[in-house]
Order: structure tokens, then C-alpha cells, then sequence
């Protein structure tokens, strides 16, 4: 059998790939990431099984949580299969399914809404209306590019990412709200959140923006990033709803599995839940 060894031209045969299989452009380079740090870590040693588990018990060991070692060995998973070398391929780490989150990490609703009086307040009337934009409809930052005039006026914006395409729908007031800020700006058409120089917003600058508002707002930066608001919307839904499926869909999630760790409850109200059960005589 042949020996196994990374070459950096197999890399980017593999980055190649991922483009023509039209992952996005953050998945792309989360894969390019996770295995050329499993290439450093193999140095010009032989890739083999023990080599991969090597690395996945190494990450452990670094103090990575279990989910970030499974994201990172589907990376590696990901180019092992491209490269015919299934064999070296191993299993994620087994994880026990979450009952409920951390406290600290969740946004709140009230959190939520001091966000965006704060972004008010300081007369930063784009990021107040992507907060509402995001949270409003579960969209991922890097999906507010599909946010356009023309979305708005329809009520609706055709979303397309990672092979999928899927319809999200905007409710009258935020039709409004966008429509007016348009107006406000001259944007006459295309995408409505859009920099000085008239480029798509990058989800840098509203990570950026979104932490200047932490202590204004008073809530702790750690919960403050684009990503909790659409936790948010999936648990606001959800509460509603109670349709796992549906929000899969609304989400853009190909797994329901995925969408279950959106919609996980916090301590305090896993506990007020068991409280109510009243089973204690």
C-alpha cells in the first residue's frame, strides 16, 4: 500500500473542491484552517489512523470542548475522503445531548432590546436595524447581503447558501423599517446594508460594532455576537411553535439535530420547568 503524506498541492486540489461543491466562503476557509493545522501537527510523518487519533486525542487533551474536536475532524474527515483515504478516517467524539445551556452564554430578550437602544442612542440606525434584521428572522449575518430593496418591497428575500436556497420572510414592520432607512440613504436598489463605499457590510464589522455597544447596553460582551440572535429567534419560535421541523427549514439547517442545540433552555428555566412538575411531596 502506498504511504500517505500531505503535499501542499493536494490542499488546495481540496479547496478547489469545496468552491466547486459552492460551500461558502467561511466554511472554505474553516476547512483550509482545521486541516493545515492537522498537517502541521503531522509534520512529514506517515498519515495513517493512529496518526489522526494522535490529533484528535492531542485537541482533547488542549482543552478544545468536544463539539469544536468534532468540527475540526470533519474538516479533516472532509479531505481524507477526498483524497481516497478512508481508512484513516476516525469518529467524533461521542457527546451526551445538552438539556439545557449555560446562563452566561445565551442573549436575552431584554439583553436584546438594550442592544438596540443602545445602537439607537448612539445614532447607529444600520446596526440597529440589522440586530432586528437578524434577530427577526434567523438569518446568519453572513446572509444579510440578500437583505435588498427589491427583497424588502416583495416581503420576502431568496436566500442561497451552501447549495440550499431557501425564502425568508420579513414582517410588515421591518418591511417598514428597512424601507424607510433606504429611503433615508438613497438606496435606490441591491443590498440595504452596505459600507461607505457601498460594499455588502462583512459580519467583521458587525461583530466589531455589535461589542462597542456592551457597555452601554449593559450586557456582558461574552453573549454579544451575531450568532446569538439568531439563537434567539430560534428559541422565541420555538416557544411558540413547537415545530422542530419547520424551524429547521426557517433556519436553513439540513439536520434537525443541529437545530435542537439552538433551541436548548437555560439552567433557570430547565429548573423552573421542574419546579412546576410539583413531584416533590
Amino acid at each position: 500500500m502506498k504511504a500517505k503524506f500531505f503535499i501542499e498541492e493536494w490542499i488546495k486540489s481540496f479547496e478547489e473542491y469545496l468552491r466547486l461543491e459552492e460551500k461558502s466562503e467561511n466554511t472554505v476557509e474553516k476547512y483550509l484552517r482545521d486541516v493545515r493545522a492537522f498537517a502541521v501537527f503531522a509534520g512529514n510523518n506517515e498519515v495513517t489512523k493512529q496518526t489522526v487519533t494522535e490529533y484528535k486525542e492531542h485537541l482533547l487533551k488542549s482543552g478544545y470542548a468536544a463539539r469544536s474536536v468534532n468540527s475540526m475532524l470533519a474538516s479533516i474527515n472532509g479531505l481524507l475522503t477526498f483524497l481516497n483515504w478512508e481508512d484513516c478516517k476516525v469518529r467524533a467524539v461521542r457527546v451526551q445531548r445538552q438539556v439545557y445551556c449555560s446562563e452566561e452564554k445565551e442573549l436575552t430578550r431584554a439583553e436584546y432590546a438594550r442592544l438596540c437602544r443602545a445602537a439607537g442612542e448612539k445614532q447607529n440606525e444600520r446596526l440597529n436595524l440589522i440586530l432586528q434584521t437578524i434577530c427577526g428572522t434567523g438569518i446568519r449575518v453572513s446572509e444579510l447581503k440578500y437583505i435588498t430593496v427589491e427583497a424588502v418591497r416583495r416581503g420576502e428575500a431568496t436566500v442561497s447558501l451552501k447549495g440550499k436556497t431557501r425564502t425568508v420572510f420579513l414582517v410588515k414592520e421591518l418591511q417598514k423599517k428597512l424601507l424607510r432607512y433606504a429611503a433615508e440613504r438613497k438606496i435606490q436598489s441591491g443590498c440595504i446594508f452596505v459600507t461607505r463605499t457601498g460594499k455588502p457590510i462583512s459580519r467583521t464589522n458587525v461583530w466589531r460594532e455589535m461589542k462597542n455597544l456592551c457597555n452601554d447596553a449593559g450586557v456582558d460582551s461574552k453573549k454579544v455576537f451575531p450568532h446569538n440572535l439568531r439563537h434567539l429567534f430560534a428559541r422565541t419560535f420555538y416557544g411558540l411553535e413547537k415545530d422542530i421541523a419547520k424551524l429547521a427549514d426557517i433556519l436553513g439547517h439540513s439536520s434537525i439535530e443541529t437545530t435542537r442545540i439552538y433551541i436548548v433552555s437555560t439552567g433557570a428555566e430547565h429548573r423552573r420547568k421542574l419546579e412546576n412538575m410539583r413531584l416533590i411531596l
